[in-house]
């Protein structure tokens, strides 16, 4: 039997502190959602994350689980999709290995998917900021809400915070896209959801709770000017078709989908 939630959780180099967030994530999935998976994806890490997880996962429980080791280094984009893609629940759900989002807010997302609300939802720092516990230092905050602006001037994406590692995917229709995506680091988020909105499929962005880890492995000035760059990359593929296949894949599904999708018209200069 299908697992009915598949929770992916990208790693790199994450040996010093996966065992705590395995053990949270099973402690809640035991509990709440028995019939879950967990797949852990371990980004050619140079230290121990594939043992510890392998080990943290010995006694899972109820919850199916396993370790996906992806070598040499590709990014934390491709990390998640290939979770994704391993992923065997109607609806996957992806989250960064430090809980910055407690799993506890899974709900959040998943519940909207599973009432026929949207296609892809995503947690938001953005639209209720009283929801932060622990800030980020000014300077990162700033340098977000920057990047966000240029993202919306870039794409037309009407979100305020498409980079929170909270993300849940209706796999059915989202398979198609995530396997189109080729962006491998962290201007990943905003690819699948640029391209999901091309392609009609309707999204939503969900305030969540979220608490800065000082472990975060984002260096602000230099991945800054990688993801403007990456955001270049991924209007040229728009241009060049490089997602019309997927695109096609999701209207030939529409076809028979009993949930109504929103359509837009998206004209690209």
């Amino acid at each position: 039997m299908a697992p009915k939630l598949s929770i992916v959780i990208p790693a790199y180099n994450e040996a010093a502190r996966l065992s705590r967030t395995i053990h949270t994530v099973l402690e809640y999935l035991n509990e709440h959602l028995p019939d879950a998976e967990l797949i852990i994806v371990d980004d050619g890490s140079n230290d121990d994350t594939a043992f510890v997880a392998r080990r943290s996962l010995a006694n899972p429980g109820s919850i199916t689980a396993s370790v996906i080791r992806t070598d040499p280094n590709r990014g934390k984009g491709h990390a998640v999709r290939s979770g994704l893609l391993a992923a065997r629940a109607d609806i996957a759900l992806f989250s960064d290995a430090d809980l910055s989002t407690p799993i506890t807010e899974a709900p959040k997302l998943v519940g909207p998917i599973e009432r026929g609300e949207c296609d892809l939802a995503f947690g938001s720092r953005a639209l209720d900021r009283s929801l932060i516990g622990v800030h980020q230092p000014w300077h990162r905050e700033q340098g977000g809400r920057v990047f966000n602006l240029i993202v919306r001037f870039a794409t037309g994406l009407p979100f305020w915070d498409t980079q929170c590692g909270f993300k849940a995917f209706r796999m059915e229709v989202c398979r198609p896209i995530i396997e189109a995506a080729t962006v491998d680091r962290f201007a990943f988020d905003v690819e699948l959801l640029y391209v999901a909105r091309l392609a009609g499929l309707r999204l939503q962005e969900i305030p969540v709770r979220w608490d800065h880890d000082a472990g975060s492995k984002v260096e602000l000035v230099n991945d800054s000017f990688r993801m403007v760059s990456q955001l270049l990359n991924i209007r040229k593929g728009v241009r060049s078709g490089q997602y019309d296949a997927a695109i096609r894949a999701i209207s030939s599904l529409a076809v028979n989908d009993s949930v109504t999708r929103d359509r837009y018209v998206t004209e690209e200069n």
